[in-house]
């Protein structure tokens, strides 16, 4: 049996096969829990041993939506009948709902921010990238280097001056300054990130297109931004990631109106206690925007850089 220095060997493919299975069920895992508890009664999401099968009920989504109280079963029954499911699911616990919850405002706030400033780093930082890749740039090291060293410190250990700043600046707990504040953070990363990305695309082409008449910009918008569609690809996910994700500044600069999602899951309180089955349903809604932005943009996370190389 012949052999190929190229072609793995079966048991091989077997082995890396296996192994990626296994890697992708022990990662799912957490996720598949977290989605199986939103579907949980307030009893079972707290069994112990844990119940891995259950009656799946729409009651953590109903908890997460709206505000409820307790009644007693007196003042229960003189209530008119119930009109919509949901309020007979409430009712069947022995409480009337008062109201909507605010998780969708806070989760349209994380969408506003999130991708508000991703969209704005993408802006900054292809522009940024784009000069320190094809210009002469006085001090285009050490400018490189403090953009950087932005990013050498947590950006929690600057929260106080930050804090102070937007107090006296109007910025706090306003959805325009979360978008300048997660900008400012990611801007480095994208810099650094799009800039690799444009130095990979070789000047040959733009100077093909500025033969052709094409004006800077427009060999930029034409020739360079097409082709360095997976690193902004995949400099916005990892942008959106962190905006999506973050909660220190979200906890010290926002109280109500631009609130995101992750300071309010934690408090969502149910009758008796933590309401884990709420917070395990607005936690699985929180993954569903990341999780369609990527897919959306698989397809350049999968192309090649360059489309080939250049003859010279």
């Amino acid at each position: 049996m012949s052999y190929s220095a190229n072609e793995p060997s079966s048991r091989t493919k077997w082995g890396a096969g296996t192994v990626v299975i296994l890697y992708a069920i022990v990662t799912l895992m957490p996720l598949l829990w977290i989605v199986a508890t939103g579907f949980k009664t307030s009893e079972d999401a707290i069994a112990y041993p844990p119940k891995v099968f259950f009656e799946p009920t729409a009651e953590g989504y109903v908890n997460l939506f709206t505000t409820r109280t307790r009644v007693n079963n007196e003042d229960l029954a003189n209530l008119e009948p119930a009109k919509t499911w949901y309020e007979q699911l409430v009712r069947d616990r022995g409480q009337v709902i008062a109201g909507p919850s605010r998780y969708s405002e806070r989760f349209l706030n994380s969408i506003i921010i999130g991708f508000g400033s991703t969209a704005l780093c993408m802006l900054l930082g292809t522009a940024a990238a784009y000069a320190f890749s094809r210009f002469r740039v006085p001090l285009k090291d050490d400018l490189l280097f403090f953009i950087l060293s932005t990013r050498m410190m947590p950006p929690i250990a600057v929260a106080i001056p930050i804090f102070l700043m937007f107090k006296n600046l109007g910025l706090s707990d306003t959805h325009l300054g979360m978008i300048l504040l997660y900008t400012a953070v990611n801007l480095s990363l994208s810099v650094w990130l799009l800039k690799g990305f444009i130095d990979e695309i070789p000047v040959e082409y733009e100077e093909a297109a500025l033969i052709d008449g094409y004006t800077r910009f427009q060999a930029f918008y034409k020739v360079v931004l097409p082709q360095a569609a997976t690193g902004i690809a995949s400099t916005a996910i990892f942008c959106l990631i962190f905006a999506w994700n973050e909660y220190a500044f979200a906890v010290l600069l926002t109280s109500g109106t631009a609130q995101t999602a992750p300071p309010f899951i934690p408090t969502i309180i149910g009758v008796g206690g933590k309401d884990w089955p709420a917070v395990a349903a607005g936690a699985t809604l929180f993954l569903m925007p990341v999780m369609v932005f990527t897919i959306v943009l698989r397809k350049h996370l999968l192309r090649g850089i360059t489309f080939g190389a250049v003859r010279k």
